[in-house]
């Protein structure tokens, strides 16, 4: 099955982004390509089910039903029901995520679907390209012209935040530099300005899932296990298995996503433990800024000033 992909950071927050392209009738107002658009059979825009019929500026007709709307997760799906291109069996997802370090957005737009033998690559280029990533230049634009606020009231977690801490970065590298680093369970004292001494215990890999990393975090002595590690979302999860830190059940990992407008990397690091309301008070902001964020400015200050030599 072939994949079209583009992703792109959109400057204005999610709420904002999302409120402009969640309208599945609504191509037209930042796809410059798309000159009408109507929802059939009388159906409001955010029915999961209606069909949008539309035409672009070279003529083609096209009909295309959503298949999931999701305002939890900012996303949404659709399939072709009338293609613009001579492939079968196409799904198109569109989701949005926070940057949370710059109250940005990060869009990501993929489609998965066949083509015939002798156009092998052909529509991945077309629809990565000509569609996907022109659409997220387009809506940059118009977020640019227009630039559109939060509105009034605007819930980014509508059914709670996913993790007791979610949070994210664009770092400006790209995904499989910064993934290179970030793997190596037992490296990150030699790029983290704070952590110091970690090893793997008996002697496992930084690849091994079950291993066990013992470091300091400052004045702190930690053992953290790695639970998983993943190759093709680019994530590893762990957890405290040793600390002097009042929380229990501590699991955290990162994950990692590539912007392909401009070849840098989306990164996303979430937590949970439990905790007394009081100490958590600390040690969510702590958390956050010092280790997480803290982990993410450090390797892109790592890998910039390594490209510089």
């Amino acid at each position: 099955m072939a994949r079209a992909y583009a992703s792109a950071v959109i400057k204005a927050p999610i709420e904002a982004v999302w409120g402009l392209i969640r309208n599945f009738n609504g191509l037209p107002d930042w796809v410059p390509t798309v000159v009408d658009s109507k929802i059939e059979a009388g159906l409001d825009p955010d029915v999961v089910g209606c069909v949008r019929s539309f035409h672009t500026a070279d003529g083609k007709h096209v009909r295309e039903k959503l298949l999931t709307l999701d305002d939890a997760q900012h996303t949404f799906a659709y399939n072709f029901e009338t293609p613009a291109y001579p492939i079968t069996n196409y799904i198109a997802t569109l989701r949005l995520m926070p940057v949370t370090h710059t109250d940005q957005t990060f869009a990501e737009w993929e489609a998965v679907f066949d083509e015939a033998p002798d156009d092998e690559g052909k529509y991945v280029r077309i629809v990565s390209n000509d569609v996907f990533a022109a659409g997220w230049k387009a809506l940059n634009a118009k977020i640019e012209r227009e630039k559109p606020q939060k509105p009034d009231g605007a819930e980014r977690w509508k059914a709670w935040a996913p993790n007791k801490i979610w949070t994210s970065r664009v770092l400006k590298a790209p995904v499989e530099d910064v993934w290179n680093v970030m793997r190596d369970f037992a490296g990150m004292g030699d790029w983290h300005n704070e952590i110091t001494k970690m090893t793997m215990l008996n002697n496992a890999r930084s690849d091994q899932v079950s291993g066990v990393r013992d470091f300091y975090f400052g004045d702190g002595h930690l053992n953290e296990e790695l639970l998983s590690l993943c190759d093709q979302t680019r994530s590893f999860l762990y957890r405290i298995t040793k600390s002097e830190i009042p929380w229990m059940n501590y699991v955290s990992g990162p994950r990692l996503w590539p912007v392909t407008a401009d070849n840098t990397t989306f990164g996303v690091w979430t937590g949970d433990w439990v905790a007394s309301p009081q100490d958590d008070l600390v040690l969510i902001p702590r958390t956050e800024a010092n280790v997480y964020q803290g982990a993410f400015a450090t390797l892109e200050a790592k890998l910039n000033a390594a490209r510089e030599r």
